[in-house]
């Protein structure tokens, strides 16, 4: 399987405290848990054409994307190659604040806000869907020591299946594990990963993202044909 992970990579750079838990980048760590698997490319905001070329995004069977700090910056032009892709058939597995990013919020149709919080609380993911592949060698709960807190309400559509929800040390709780289908592919989102925390070294959230991965590529199922359609029988006219 082909990943290529996107990473806004503002963070790691601009901010000693960041960059003292990912000094390589979010996108680096991703990449270290899944390359034993799978060929695996990295991409970042500042490289041409956000490093996602046509090229590229025609080799990557699915996207893992981060973006926190400066959605804005992403080019329309990239933003729907993407989603036309995802419409395809890639997999596209959507990471905490990425919940804002032009390419969710294209394929929800929804603002995607939430509310949220910065207060060094715990969260405890709670599996509502034990049978889910997604879930798949995760106990009936994990935590994470500190975490940033994300709220219900979640404006998003309602997702075809909640893998996750989590529960927060100061009495929130959130859809913290969501899937969605749109044309063709398939669609994560995961709600862990604040960049000043380990959460990615995480073994509980690591084993979440490859299982992630896996679900979300596409098993090469043939496209379907829109538009005028020639009859397959004869019609017979009267």
């Amino acid at each position: 399987m082909n990943i290529t992970i996107w990473n806004e990579f503002r963070h790691e750079q601009e901010s000693e405290d960041v960059q003292a838990v990912y000094p390589n980048g979010i996108h680096h760590v991703i990449a270290s848990f899944l390359t034993d698997d799978h060929i695996v490319t990295t991409a970042t905001l500042d490289e041409p054409q956000h490093g996602l070329t046509d090229d590229v995004l025609a080799q990557t069977d699915v996207l893992i994307w981060w973006g926190h700090k400066v959605h804005e910056e992403v080019d329309e032009e990239v933003v729907e190659k993407v989603k036309q892709k995802v419409l395809e058939g890639m997999g596209l597995v959507v990471l905490h604040s990425g919940h804002f990013s032009k390419i969710f919020k294209s394929l929800m149709g929804t603002s995607c806000d939430l509310k949220w919080r910065e207060a060094d609380e715990k969260e405890r993911l709670w599996v509502v869907d034990p049978t889910h592949p997604i879930a798949e060698g995760i106990d009936s709960y994990f935590e994470l020591e500190k975490e940033e807190m994300y709220g219900e309400h979640f404006d998003i559509p309602s997702p075809d299946e909640t893998v996750f929800i989590s529960w927060f040390e100061g009495g929130e709780v959130f859809r913290s594990g969501a899937t969605f289908k749109r044309g063709n592919g398939k669609i994560f989102y995961f709600r862990p990963g604040h960049e000043t925390y380990p959460t990615y070294y995480n073994v509980n959230v690591q084993k979440v993202i490859k299982n992630a991965v896996k679900w979300a590529f596409h098993s090469n199922t043939p496209r379907h044909q829109y538009g005028n359609a020639q009859p397959l029988e004869q019609i017979s006219k009267k």
